[in-house]
């Protein structure tokens, strides 16, 4: 069958993606493998420079296209605002990647309060607001494809998690590590409400990447952590950026509720092996 055809079952050509955080990092990783792959891409940062520079940049690879919306996603009104404005644009979004997000650390006694609600609201509360306000795009775009009454290719809401809420953290990022296990779980919870809507909800659960959030500690200890990796290092821009484009391409049109673990066996390491390498 022709839909069992590489270019088919792994094609995003033409699809509508928004990803937030998509100025540097892993947004940024994920952006570069959908306009690689001939995706129209809007990505958002709070820093127009930066979102310009990289849209900029990602035009020049093509064969895809890279809008910037920059918003600040910390302010609810920043979130109606970039909804409507990509209204404004588009009929229909078929991938929506939650992926900005914030950390912070710092001794329990020590830890601030406005600190942690600055990163839970981030990394957990925009991102059901987000949701909500891109709803009736996410509807759309399930609407038109789909066929004698099922949803062959449902609408994405990818979330960017991490394994440092799936496990204790050996560093004091409390809300980081509390955000990431409630995003997992709210995650979870749209699967069951909006797939019979035609709209799935995944979590990518990652690893070690160096991105600017991660420098700091990579500097310090990264060549231990990446000897805690049964795979012995870092993740690689491919590594988050094929998995987004398999989860929003036909091969992943019936994966729903799921957290993916993409860490180079972190979490299923055996120490007592490692040690011997």
């Amino acid at each position: 069958m022709s839909s069992f055809e590489i270019q088919n079952i792994f094609n995003v050509n033409q699809k509508v993606v928004l990803i937030t955080g998509g100025s540097r990092g892993i947004g940024k990783m994920i952006a570069t493998g959908f306009v690689k792959n001939g995706a129209k891409v809007y990505i958002t940062s709070r820093t127009a420079k930066d979102c310009n520079a990289t849209a900029y940049e990602l035009n020049e690879l093509g064969p895809g296209t890279c809008f910037a919306l920059p918003a600040d996603l910390q302010q609810l009104k920043e979130v109606e605002r970039l909804a409507n404005e990509l209204a404004s644009r588009e009929q229909v979004l078929h991938v929506l990647v939650n992926n900005a997000g914030a950390v912070w650390g710092t001794t329990l006694d020590e830890f601030p309060d406005w600190a942690f609600t600055k990163v839970m609201t981030l990394n957990l509360q925009r991102v059901f607001s987000l949701t909500q306000k891109v709803l009736p795009l996410l509807r759309a775009a399930a609407e038109k494809s789909k066929k004698d009454n099922i949803y062959s290719d449902p609408a994405r809401i990818i979330n960017i998690g991490s394994v440092e809420g799936l496990r204790v953290p050996n560093h004091e990022t409390y809300p980081y590590s509390a955000s990431k296990a409630a995003l997992h779980h709210l995650s979870r919870h749209l699967a069951g409400r909006l797939g019979p809507e035609g709209i799935i909800s995944n979590t990518i659960a990652c690893g070690l990447f160096p991105t600017k959030m991660t420098s700091s500690v990579v500097k310090q200890e990264g060549d231990a952590l990446t000897a805690a990796i049964p795979l012995q290092r870092a993740g690689l821009p491919e590594d988050i950026a094929g998995t987004v484009l398999f989860l929003s391409s036909n091969a992943g049109a019936y994966i729903n509720g799921a957290t993916i673990t993409l860490d180079g066996g972190m979490l299923v390491a055996m120490p007592s092996l490692l040690s011997k390498l």
